[in-house]
């Protein structure tokens, strides 16, 4: 007689398995080895985990991963990069650059630690999924729970994207087309730009079978936003502070070359005042308290980290860290360097999104509109990765004992993306909703859940409660809800005073 399918016989990418094919230990001694009481469980979970013979090293049979380091270090990379970078120079310039350093580290180093907890959870336990891990730990409602997190904060995300592309992507083609903004022709409109990008860049992408195979536009995608670094550090020798605006320099035409804006940045009469032109090592402001929640969520990629544990070849969970610590290690760097030298060019004239900034000395700068249509490419080609995870979560919830269907596949990506579309064109206000969804979500998702579910996964013969480990891990999920509750404060506070203190996010 057939074993009955439980949800662990569900591959976290959907494909199911039979039980009958992995049977090369036997039922009662794995019965025997159960070190959870949890009536839920069976045969399946017991034996995603198995020794090797040959390297006495425990390996994952749930999935035959195909994805290579490299790949998995761009998708995971990609996942990371948000354009949150864009806020990073005026961060600085609101905590000064010693200060920023120091949250920027802690802040990665705490996500390297996070990560480190997921994949000892899962490890344990031999599960690669968030929302099982939270089934093993709390049973249906850590399922449900990670899985409406994981969904929520996705959704916010991509939403987020696509509204930056229905607002910047037309202010771009005008600027390269020299079109007055009151022209109402449909390729300068967001609406049928973002419903455009979204069928024939998004879509095709989001339809992957594999996480995998994103790695190439994940490539991609990092490597427009080194673009975007490089025009930032050359254009800190380019232009001259205290810098002269466009609109207060009447000399500057929509047809000038690059020679003559360049002879404007060194020649044109500046402002006399200078006194802004030096930069601070620590500042402390009304608005160095926004700087510390938004650092906090610069490394969100956690609902991402074990899909690409699931697909990286030959996994380990020591291969699986020395991923995570160099995509956390390149996002570092770039936020950093960004950060610092669009600091160091407009000091504390910075505005909020780094881009617009220039944008005040010449709006036709064709270097700058080159920058902001490679911003918008790397947007783009994010949503497809932070999908993954929420067509996973959805099909958690909604079809837990379903094997992989191209037809259910397809469906859940192209509502999603109908959905997030919607939103955008249609209801782009109600937006603000998801700065709270992202407060309350995003602290669960980095800090409290990979706590949380290591406390209860990690058996107690192994690690008591009282063992450095894990009173690690108790702290560092206080340190969420502190997070969380400074999140929601600030988003409150925003709020009553209609004053929009706070910095753009992930």
């Amino acid at each position: 007689m057939e074993p009955a399918r439980s949800e662990m016989s569900i591959l976290p990418n959907g494909k199911g398995h039979d039980l009958g094919e992995e049977m090369c230990v036997p039922m009662k001694t794995m019965m025997e080895e159960e070190q959870f009481d949890d009536p839920d469980s069976t045969l399946a979970e017991n034996i995603e985990f198995l020794p090797n013979s040959e390297s006495k090293k425990p390996r994952f049979t749930d999935f035959d991963g195909k994805t290579s380091f490299g790949m998995s270090v761009f998708n995971l990379g990609n996942a990371i990069m948000g354009s949150g970078i864009l806020g990073l120079a005026y961060a600085m310039a609101n905590t000064g650059i010693l200060l920023f350093l120091f949250l920027l580290t802690a802040v990665a180093g705490l996500s390297c630690y996070s990560i480190h907890l997921l994949l000892k959870s899962s490890g344990v336990v031999g599960i690669r999924s968030y929302e099982q891990l939270g089934f093993r730990a709390f049973g249906m409602t850590g399922k449900m729970a990670a899985a409406i997190a994981i969904t929520l904060q996705n959704i916010g995300a991509m939403s987020s994207y696509l509204y930056i592309v229905k607002s910047e992507f037309p202010l771009v083609l005008q600027a390269f087309l020299r079109t007055d903004t009151t022209s109402g022709e449909w390729y300068l409109n967001g609406n049928y730009l973002v419903v455009l990008v979204s069928i024939s860049i998004i879509l095709p992408l989001a339809l992957m079978k594999q996480l995998g195979y994103l790695g190439y536009s994940s490539g991609f995608s990092l490597s427009c936003m080194v673009f975007f670094l490089s025009a930032v550090i050359y254009k800190k020798f380019q232009i001259l502070c205290p810098f002269e605006e466009f609109s207060a320099n009447s000399t500057l035409t929509h047809a000038h070359s690059n020679i003559t804006v360049d002879h404007a940045y060194h020649n044109s009469h500046v402002m006399e005042d200078d006194s802004h032109c030096h930069p601070q090592m620590f500042t402390v402001n009304s608005q160095t308290a926004y700087t510390i929640p938004i650092l906090a969520f610069a490394f969100v990629c956690h609902p991402e980290v074990l899909p690409i544990y699931t697909e990286l070849r030959n996994p380990t969970q020591k291969k699986m860290q020395h991923v995570s610590n160099i995509s956390i290690l390149i996002m570092y760097t770039m936020y950093f360097l960004a950060a610092l030298f669009g600091y160091l060019t407009f000091y504390t004239n910075v505005e909020p999104e780094l881009l617009h900034t220039y944008s005040r000395i010449d709006p036709y700068d064709t270097l700058i509109l080159c920058v902001r249509l490679a911003v918008l490419t790397a947007v783009t080609l994010t949503v497809p990765i932070v999908l993954f995870p929420v067509r996973r979560a959805i099909q958690e919830m909604a079809f837990p004992n379903k094997s992989f269907n191209w037809i259910r596949h397809i469906a859940i990506a192209v509502v999603l993306l109908t959905l997030i579309n919607m939103l955008v064109i249609f209801a782009p206000n109600i937006l603000g909703i998801f700065g709270i969804i992202g407060a309350t979500s995003a602290p669960c998702l980095i800090f409290i859940f990979p706590a949380v579910f290591y406390i209860r996964i990690v058996p107690k013969d192994k690690e008591p409660m009282r063992s450095t480990p894990k009173i690690f891990a108790a702290c560092f999920a206080g340190l969420g809800v502190l997070f969380m509750i400074m999140s929601l404060s600030f988003i409150i506070i925003d709020w009553t005073t209609g004053s929009g203190s706070a910095l753009g996010g992930h």
